[in-house]
């Protein structure tokens, strides 16, 4: 095996460690992207790009017009008001402007022209097929895992009907509906042939959501289940969200081999104005997940969570419980700053058991740029790590980086969640 010399500051080691890093194919554990069967749900283009819901939130911080006017508004209205004050009248220094023009670069256009028609026209003349793989390709992705929610009345006739599978993509069932809004839930689930009453719960109904849960899981053939839940989340409670979670959902996960997979953090509709943008964020109790982990041994849970201040706590509670995935920079934690800060402590902390990223992409094309900008970052801990490292005489050999790196960009992931 080679040996690779880690001194501080030894610019082939750094070299090397980029490479493989910015090279090594990954899967996107978690997305909101779609396969193409599905359509109108799979978003891609710059107008959907620059209409995405954190471009949103931004321009408003320039805009002094009614919400109500911006919504009226055509998409590709919305996308002309959002170039012109983001990147035309603003410099596009944010990270959300800044992805666009990543992926703008990685595609060949010429972003010094700023000549938003020609931009357009390009994207209209791309297959979406091709287009798919091109961006897999930019991005370094080798599958895609989506985010699947049979209460999606768009989403759900797709499943039922059934289509010709693209490997590329894996299906990953969502039931944010069935733990946060169960007495509006429990109607839909009962038309839908399920024995169940929103009140009082019990064991007739907890077998029927199961039979729901298997129903689908057997339909979309998921790799696991999630839920994105609110800050203030506690278990275990009297709450139907905990009693369905301790009697339905985990003995669901334990017969079918799948991780439950918990988002907390997120504060809904905060500005409901900026509707899918007014979204907000706040402190987990994360007593509730250190329940879990203790409580369900055998059931495997996956967790990232929003807020900053979670972060130091997540990963020592992933010291405790082998049960327990830590992955990702969720949404307001992906911007550079905090990965390169979650990254470093999470290595610090739990050594190489984690998956650093995931794109959490809307659009297609976000892959790009989320997985350009995290990659680089990541390989800048990875070189201060084993430079570190090589302070102590210990020597990294480039198979032995290239292993490390695969169980980061995949491999820990896959393994966690094998029955």
């Amino acid at each position: 095996m080679k040996t690779i010399h880690a001194e501080a500051g030894h610019v082939p080691f750094a070299r090397q460690i980029e490479g493989v890093v910015m090279s090594t194919a990954l899967p996107d554990i978690h997305t909101h992207l779609y396969a193409p069967q599905f359509r109108e749900l799979l978003l891609w283009g710059i107008d959907e790009l620059l209409t995405y819901h954190y471009l949103v939130a931004e321009v408003f911080r320039h805009l002094d017009v009614p919400y109500e006017k911006f919504w009226a508004l055509s998409k590709t209205e919305q996308a002309d008001l959002i170039w012109k004050q983001l990147f035309l009248e603003h410099s596009p220094i944010s990270e959300a402007c800044r992805g666009v023009l990543t992926t703008l670069h990685a595609f060949g256009l010429d972003v010094k022209k700023r000549d938003l028609p020609a931009i357009r026209k390009w994207f209209a003349a791309q297959s979406a097929d091709k287009h798919i793989t091109r961006c897999m390709e930019l991005a370094g992705v080798r599958k895609i895992y989506m985010t699947n929610s049979p209460f999606d009345d768009l989403e759900r006739p797709v499943w039922e009907k059934g289509y010709r599978r693209d490997a590329r993509f894996q299906a990953c069932l969502r039931i944010d509906p069935l733990l946060v809004n169960w007495p509006e839930t429990a109607p839909r689930l009962a038309r839908w042939g399920y024995k169940v009453k929103a009140s009082p719960l019990n064991h007739k109904t907890f077998d029927e959501v199961r039979r729901f849960l298997a129903d689908w899981t057997k339909r979309m053939n998921t790799a696991y289940v999630m839920v994105s839940i609110a800050p203030d989340f506690v278990f275990p409670a009297k709450d139907a969200t905990s009693q369905l979670i301790e009697k339905a959902v985990l003995p669901h996960c334990r017969e079918f081999g799948l991780p439950f997979a918990l988002m907390p953090g997120v504060r809904r509709a905060v500005n409901p104005q900026l509707r899918l943008a007014g979204d907000g964020v706040g402190l987990s109790n994360l007593t509730a997940l250190q329940n879990l982990c203790a409580g369900f041994p055998e059931n495997k849970f996956m967790v990232t969570v929003l807020a900053r201040e979670n972060q130091h706590e997540l990963c020592v509670l992933a010291r405790k419980f082998r049960n327990l995935h830590v992955f990702g920079c969720w949404w307001f934690t992906n911007v550079p700053h905090l990965i390169e800060e979650m990254t470093r402590m999470r290595l610090e902390l739990i050594g190489l058991s984690f998956t650093p990223q995931h794109s959490d992409a809307r659009v297609l094309e976000q892959i790009i740029y989320k997985w350009q900008h995290s990659r680089r970052i990541i390989a800048r801990v990875l070189v201060e790590k084993y430079s570190d490292l090589a302070q102590t005489g210990w020597q990294v050999t480039s198979a032995e980086i290239e292993r490390d790196v695969k169980d980061l960009f995949g491999g820990n992931f896959e393994r966690f969640c094998q029955p």
